[in-house]
């Protein structure tokens, strides 16, 4: 996250159970936006408590034991299990498979992991990660970009870019995960500095955004919201939105992993240029919009 996002991958949103979050202290830049910061943040809140935690726990009803041929997953023994890595933005996770097709759009499942969960390579093949419940403070989303029947292919939010890895889904009973649809799907165009926010076929806006610096520059491919964070006392901005992608260049930052995301700046002549550390920096509005995005939602960040 560099300048534009820098310790506050080590405070996130703090939530407590069905009250509304907290936010620690997370970054430090340009003291701007205190009182609008206020309102901005509470409308913030409410909409992503709604969307990301509302709704019933049903099981996920895809493929399962039945009709199709299950691959059951490979029995990891606890000593083993202790050994993997969390499936976080702090996380460097090689052995995870890369996003087969990293340009495409999905179909907008997201997913929930009510407990701890182990990642697999592949249907069948070892363990390279756990992913947990929350990330940053907030629930864990994660897009669907492969289904094989008892198995989901999702985005994970460590290093390296692209980084996915299977859940297996066809326990009896039912997986531990909770599943949504999100119609969101965020777009950015690098070349033209340009951040649009659609809703299925509903065009909810197009602004024109600051990127990557040609020595940092915004990383490419498909990835998703990971958290919403709102600094108590806002610097360059009062809400910012971690991605699951890292810089490429920058394997740390002011105390952060090098996440990259998306927030606000308080000059506006940043926008339509190259100037950042990776993050997406965009106009207010867009901000407001984005705020709206449930966790888990595709980002598709083109050349």
């Amino acid at each position: 996250m560099n300048r534009d996002v820098p310790r506050l991958i080590r405070d996130g949103l703090a939530r407590a159970g069905g009250r509304a979050p907290a936010a620690r202290q997370l970054v430090a830049g340009h003291p701007r936006q205190a009182a609008a910061a206020a309102g901005l943040v509470a409308a913030a809140v409410a909409a992503v408590l709604a969307v990301t935690l509302s709704g019933s726990r049903a099981p996920p009803g895809r493929a399962g034991p039945g009709a199709q041929h299950v691959v059951f997953p490979v029995a990891v023994p606890a000593t083993e299990l202790a050994k993997l890595p969390r499936a976080t933005t702090y996380a460097s996770i090689p052995a995870a498979p890369g996003d087969p097709a990293p340009f495409a759009v999905t179909s907008g499942l997201v997913v929930h992991p009510r407990e701890q969960q182990i990642v697999y390579s592949g249907p069948g093949e070892p363990a390279v990660a756990v992913l947990p419940p929350t990330e940053l403070g907030a629930p864990t989303w994660v897009p669907v970009v492969q289904s094989s029947p008892g198995w989901d292919r999702v985005l994970l939010p460590s290093r390296p870019n692209r980084a996915t890895g299977w859940i297996y889904t066809g326990a009896a009973g039912g997986s531990q995960l909770d599943t949504r649809r999100s119609a969101y799907l965020v777009r950015i165009n690098v070349g033209a500095r340009r951040l649009s926010v659609l809703d299925g076929d509903r065009l909810l806006g197009t602004w024109t955004a600051a990127v990557g610096a040609p020595a940092t520059p915004t990383p490419t491919g498909r990835t998703f919201l990971l958290a919403l964070l709102a600094p108590p006392h806002p610097t360059y901005s009062p809400l910012i939105l971690p991605l699951g992608f890292h810089s490429d260049t920058l394997d740390a930052y002011g105390g952060g992993p090098g996440t990259v995301g998306v927030h606000g700046w308080p000059n506006p002549a940043v926008f339509g240029r190259a100037v950042s550390h990776g993050c997406v920096r965009v106009p207010a509005a867009a901000l407001r919009v984005l705020s709206l995005v449930p966790l888990g939602s595709l980002v598709l960040i083109t050349s």
